[in-house]
């Protein structure tokens, strides 16, 4: 019997192109670094949440910055946007806020020739390539909910109509823990959006000087542009080309699955600590991080180290505690470190 399309071998590429591979790789790797140049002439520090940034983006994957007030994640924003040549706009989150403030809506205009009254939709907020979700905590889940299609699908529906969204598109969306007041949680559904869930943290000792002097003269910095919409959308189609081993897939699976309280590869304490554990789109984030990490760094093979590399971004917001380990004070972080623990890398003998 035949072998099924599915089943056949993938026939290894060409020495041709292999080498566009290999070079694109290149190129991008350099393109990198002038990023991190431009940006670093105006974000002090936050070389990991830089990195995380820019390893969503070029996966096309969407980020949950959450940090104190005043730790720059506005102004990264817009570095980045200004950095990568692309459009960004700002939503400020509001209890009054309404789904159609983001997606827009229809208006009832008249044709000055014909007298003829038509609807015509007026595009919100999220038409553009970056959109800032400033506060997204401090809207209800309604409004919350009208980021879900343009986030997984690139598109809104507005009216029985279908709009595509402008390409990239990526949502950056901030949270503050400290303020609980007038805040609503984030639905599940909402947060598993989100491939990673960033923590911003304080500026160290030495970091803070150079914030406090930078920010209060009268320089202006300009910020060069780095690459354009064409070439970013080639990179992150180059990204999604990178092969990953079954071994690397497996392991990625198996920190997934570690995580999920009752599954045989999960260590006992999840059962104690843990209402739900990560579903498989945690797993895909795995590998798009760890592909896009080792583009980003000039590799065209992924290994478990990528993997790993990225599971704290990728599973901290996709576990639930339970009580128990709220009451203990254990942190998402805390467990996914026991996770990363208890899953080995594979055997490859």
């Amino acid at each position: 019997m035949p072998a099924s399309p599915a089943a056949a071998a993938v026939p290894p590429p060409s020495a041709e192109e292999s080498a566009h591979i290999e070079a694109s790789v290149a190129a991008l790797r350099q393109a990198r670094e002038r990023l991190l140049e431009q940006i670093g002439r105006v974000i002090v520090g936050q070389e990991t949440v830089i990195d995380q940034v820019l390893v969503a983006f070029f996966a096309q994957g969407h980020c949950l910055l959450i940090g104190a007030p005043g730790l720059g994640k506005t102004l990264l924003v817009r570095t980045l946007a200004q950095a990568l040549a692309l459009q960004a706009k700002r939503i400020q989150f509001t209890p009054d806020l309404m789904p159609a403030d983001i997606t827009g809506t229809d208006i009832l205009e008249e044709d000055g020739e014909t007298g003829r009254r038509r609807f015509r939709f007026n595009q919100g907020p999220v038409f553009t390539n970056i959109l800032l979700a400033d506060e997204i905590n401090r809207t209800p889940p309604k409004t919350q909910a009208a980021l879900l299609e343009a986030m997984q699908e690139r598109r809104v529906t507005a009216a029985g109509t279908t709009y595509d969204l402008p390409a990239p598109f990526l949502v950056l969306a901030t949270q503050n823990p400290i303020e609980l007041e007038g805040t609503y949680p984030l639905p599940e559904a909402q947060l598993d959006r989100f491939m990673f869930a960033i923590q911003v943290d304080y500026p160290t000792a030495e970091e803070e000087p150079r914030i406090l002097m930078s920010t209060t003269d009268d320089r202006a910095i300009r910020i060069e542009p780095v690459l354009e919409a064409g070439a970013i959308l080639r990179y992150q189609q180059l990204v999604r080309q990178i092969p990953v081993s079954a071994h690397v897939a497996g392991y990625a699976a198996r920190l997934a699955r570690a995580t999920r309280p009752g599954a045989p590869e999960a260590p006992a304490e999840m059962a104690r600590w843990l209402r739900w554990g990560a579903g498989p789109r945690a797993g895909q984030c795995l590998l798009m991080a760890a592909k896009a990490h080792a583009v980003l760094s000039g590799r065209f093979s992924v290994s478990c180290d990528d993997v790993r590399a990225y599971a704290l971004p990728v599973m901290r917001h996709r576990i639930f505690r339970n009580f128990a380990a709220v009451s203990d004070g254990l942190s998402p972080d805390t467990i996914v470190a026991r996770v990363l623990e208890h899953v080995a890398e594979p055997d490859y003998r």
